[in-house]
């Protein structure tokens, strides 16, 4: 029998989502395995986390509508996972940069030559999404659409009501079932982007299902979020640490690194889930089978009891601990990507200006869960 009979925390209250770095900093130190009736059970300390990253068995990610891979727990996640691995490996990540960068270099130079740009809304939200589109080969007339979709889909995070996530995930089957249908019909079928080759994917000899496509693609949409809050994130920062952004201008080998360690300190998704097996305990708390957990990256990449002067960014320190793309067998597949449109789109922003600095209009105002990144983001590109 679990032990919550109140909420250690309520996650959605105004002074966790108006600052929630602070909030979850706090909850660490104060209730590392913390209940709510919303999240479950939260944990927040770096060596629980990680401790339960490593026992899929105990913790299951499996979800509760076919997700391929994220959640799918093994052996079938071993098996769509491995079948995925391909389109994420170096060479193709090479052949797919000089179109990121021209997407890059096409929304800088739209910001250039004005006073002050919203940078969310005009490079942070539509750059991953079309890099994402070039990727999958999703038409070009229908960036604005994954676009507005992305943008609804993380709102309805924080949605009680399951039937608005259900329209959106029909909504989305409709996208990827038209593009299936053109590609079934027409000689897009003979090209190489990654919708025509899921399409002729297999696990274990068998093709992948539409709803297999349908979810995986999904699941690779989804993240365009995740992709902006990391953009705005690391640009606040950059406009904030004027000597951060003259070092890596002098410097542009240590721009991975920076970008790994600044969105340590500051992560752009704030937790992932999973679900007990069995009855365990965790720090005291005892936590029945079945019963959800939320595992707070924010906190862990926070935990001064692992990661030394946690607020500091430190071009050298060793990103062993950094749980910036999770661990264990569900580590981030797509890091690969993420990394590669991290990388040129910063390169370009600090290749094309001399000068990366706040707007006068007002202060940034910061997203909420399941986000931690920017509403908006005034700016000054120079």
């Amino acid at each position: 029998m679990s032990d919550h009979p109140v909420p250690d925390w309520d996650p959605r209250d105004v002074s966790v989502l108006r600052d929630q770095r602070r909030a979850y900093d706090e909850l660490r130190e104060r209730c590392p395995v913390a209940y709510d009736s919303f999240l479950g059970w939260s944990l927040s300390r770096h060596h629980d986390i990680v401790s339960v990253l490593a026992d899929p068995e105990t913790f299951s990610n499996a979800s509760e509508y076919r997700s391929v891979p994220n959640g799918m727990d093994p052996p079938d996640h071993t098996r769509y996972r491995h079948a995925l691995e391909p389109y994420f490996r170096p060479e193709r990540m090479k052949a797919l940069e000089p179109r990121c960068r021209r997407i890059a270099v096409d929304l800088v130079q739209a910001c250039l030559g004005r006073d002050e740009v919203e940078f969310v809304a005009e490079f942070a939200q539509p750059f991953p999404v079309k890099t994402h589109c070039a990727f999958s080969g999703w038409s070009s007339e229908t960036w604005k659409d994954l676009r507005d979709w992305v943008r609804r889909n993380q709102a309805a995070a924080l949605s009680p009501d399951k039937e608005t996530g259900a329209a959106l995930a029909r909504e989305f089957a409709g996208y990827v079932s038209e593009a299936l249908r053109a590609r079934r019909k027409t000689e897009l079928a003979a090209s190489d982007d990654v919708i025509t080759s899921l399409m002729g994917t297999a696990v274990e000899g068998a093709a992948l299902s539409d709803e297999d496509i349908v979810s995986i693609l999904r699941n690779w949409t989804a993240s365009c979020s995740t992709m902006a809050a990391a953009l705005g994130i690391l640009v606040c920062y950059l406009a904030t640490h004027a000597d951060m952004q003259e070092r890596l201008r002098r410097e542009p080998p240590l721009l991975a690194a920076a970008i790994e360690e600044i969105l340590r300190t500051d992560g752009p998704l704030v937790a992932n889930h999973r679900t007990a097996t069995r009855a365990v305990e965790i720090a005291d708390r005892k936590i029945g089978a079945s019963e959800k957990l939320s595992l707070n990256w924010i906190a862990a990449n926070r935990d001064g009891g692992v990661i030394d002067d946690p607020d500091a960014v430190r071009l050298d320190r060793d990103q062993g601990d950094n749980l910036l793309f999770g661990a264990g067998i569900h580590y981030c597949q797509g890091a690969p990507f993420a990394r590669l449109q991290l990388r040129v789109a910063l390169e370009e922003l600090l290749r094309c200006t001399t000068t990366i600095e706040l707007g006068a209009s007002g202060p940034p105002r910061r997203d909420a869960y399941p986000s931690n990144g920017f509403l908006t983001l005034p700016v000054r590109l120079r």
